[in-house]
């Protein structure tokens, strides 16, 4: 076991030196940059632009070198902990994104915590019954959470909390709440707002594990190995979740590689509408203004997201079923 993670561990750290080179270019791609749409901008409006100046700007962000020196140059820079400066933002990217990585992976955290504590036991109680009347509603309550567009679902529980409970859930705090220091009344008016983007986020994903679920212990328990121990007498309860539901259980624990990394991007739309202070909202501003350094880390850390969701998914797979570690 110990050489099978150690084996996924190096085509982790493979992939992510891999990705920054796939990402860095990606961002590359879009002719222009930053300054020249910044340019561009400041030409419509009216206002002239100094060529000396913007030469200089060009030569002090690094943009009149080729991209693979820039690259070796942001690359250089990240091991020392500087992931350089962002243009739009006129400040460090690693100021950026410490401010925003503690709320998004909190918010990512709860999220797929209620995604999996609610998709799991209703999956299994409608394979177990099935044709029943949860069963169908189990099942109509998926395919309408996987149809729905997040961002229509929080305008309607937004309109909802407005006029139910009289507050506005956008953003995780109350105006008056924004920037205050932490105390006991700032996390109690936090834990208000967090229902709706826990549900938004996790409306997709749960109706999608559920019908995974559902299949997965269908299939298990018409195995001719669970026939045979139900002959044996041993109980249904017992005989349920000590076989079909812990092999059911492996494409459920494969799904967090993709889960952990689409609540943090996925997301996107839903965190502007909501006005979350994620980076998924981050990055879309920087890809539009092809701020690069901060699209570049953004998409970096989304890609080390979704590596690391993976391995922790190969760990609690060969966990759970250790033929896989024989493969």
């Amino acid at each position: 076991m110990g050489s099978y993670i150690f084996n996924r561990f190096c085509y982790m750290l493979i992939s992510i030196v891999l990705m920054s080179v796939v990402a860095f270019i990606i961002i590359q791609l879009p002719p222009g940059d930053y300054l020249s749409s910044y340019i561009m901008q400041l030409q419509a409006s009216g206002e002239r632009v100094d060529p000396a100046q913007v030469e200089s700007l060009r030569r002090q962000y690094g943009l009149d070198l080729p991209m693979y020196q820039r690259y070796f140059v942001w690359v250089k820079n990240m091991l020392r902990g500087d992931f350089g400066r962002s243009f739009d933002w006129n400040m460090p990217v690693r100021t950026l994104i410490a401010s925003r990585i503690p709320m998004t992976v909190a918010v990512s955290l709860v999220t797929m915590l209620f995604t999996y504590l609610v998709a799991i036991p209703f999956g299994i109680y409608s394979a177990v019954k099935q044709y029943s009347i949860v069963d169908y509603i189990v099942t109509v309550l998926g395919f309408v959470g996987l149809a729905m567009p997040n961002f229509l679902l929080a305008l309607f529980l937004m309109i909802f909390f407005q006029r139910v409970f009289g507050f506005s859930p956008g953003g995780l705090f109350s105006p008056e709440y924004l920037n205050a220091p932490w105390s006991f009344a700032r996390f109690v008016d936090m834990l208000k707002h967090l229902p709706v983007p826990i549900i938004v986020i996790g409306a997709s994903g749960m109706a999608s594990l559920m019908r995974v679920m559902r299949s997965s212990l269908l299939d298990e328990i018409k195995m001719k190995y669970v026939t045979n121990a139900r002959a044996k007498g041993l109980k249904e309860r017992v005989l349920l979740f000590r076989y079909p539901v812990r092999v059911a259980l492996n494409p459920i624990l494969s799904s967090i590689g993709w889960m952990f990394p689409q609540i943090l991007s996925g997301a996107t739309i839903t965190a502007i509408v909501l006005n979350l202070p994620t980076v998924g909202a981050l990055m879309y501003r920087a890809l539009l203004s092809q701020d690069m350094y901060l699209a570049g880390t953004c998409v970096l850390f989304l890609t080390v997201f979704t590596l690391v969701g993976t391995f922790i998914s190969d760990i609690l797979l060969v966990c759970a079923d250790p033929r896989i570690r024989f493969d």
